[in-house]
């Protein structure tokens, strides 16, 4: 089962996968605690990893708030993405979102970090997910493959009908497209979760959206 929940001032999505045993992977964990603890409360879901697809604050805003919840999950991300959290990451997101233009944002939004406990690298399993190293919106950024489910969460890296941004501090538009031909490379049935708007399939952004390098 996948739940969607669409947190915080950049609308950004949370999605949770439910495990065997009542646990579940939480997946961008972007804003709004509260809304998301409430929602796992009504789905009786226990989170065993809160996985960062990237380290942008709009995808790690609850973070804090849900760590301290639940205490024994693993904080899983990319080791490229991993200085954004834990007790000396403010600096980074600071430097983030004032070239997005947002600089009020981070004060708004900031508690301080936990720190990863798990470092997740291409090829690397999550339960039943596959780690995919995308690189390109972010230094580390991934995707979580699930094969027999032909799900694809793709964090920035690829929405319906766009792409992640690359204007960004490390962001790199030549590795973006180096990324996306590999997931136009996949399954065109698999469907696409992605980190901000609805879900779409590699079928249909493969046929729209034109890769050149």
């Amino acid at each position: 089962m996948v739940n969607q929940l669409i947190t915080g001032e950049l609308q950004t999505n949370c999605w949770m996968c439910s495990l065997p045993g009542g646990n579940c992977i939480v997946i961008d964990p972007g804003g709004d605690g509260e809304l998301i603890l409430k929602r796992l409360e009504k789905l009786r879901l226990n989170p065993r990893f809160f996985v960062l697809t990237h380290a942008h604050l709009d995808h790690i805003a609850a973070l804090p708030f849900l760590a301290a919840k639940f205490p024994g999950a693993g904080i899983a991300v990319h080791p490229s993405e991993a200085g954004k959290i834990g007790p000396h990451s403010l600096e980074s997101h600071h430097r983030d979102f004032n070239t997005a233009g947002y600089s009020s944002y981070v004060e708004t939004l900031w508690k301080p970090m936990p720190e990863a406990s798990i470092l997740l690298n291409e090829g690397d399993k999550l339960g039943p997910f596959r780690v995919m190293h995308l690189p390109g919106h972010s230094p580390g950024s991934i995707a979580l493959y699930h094969e027999e489910e032909k799900q694809l969460f793709s964090g920035d890296t690829l929405f319906r009908a766009g792409v992640g941004r690359t204007d960004l501090p490390g962001g790199d538009e030549q590795l973006l497209l180096q990324s996306l031909q590999r997931l136009f490379a996949m399954n065109g049935d698999i469907n696409v979760f992605p980190g901000h708007g609805p879900t779409t399939t590699i079928r249909r952004e493969s046929g729209i959206l034109k890769i050149t390098i």
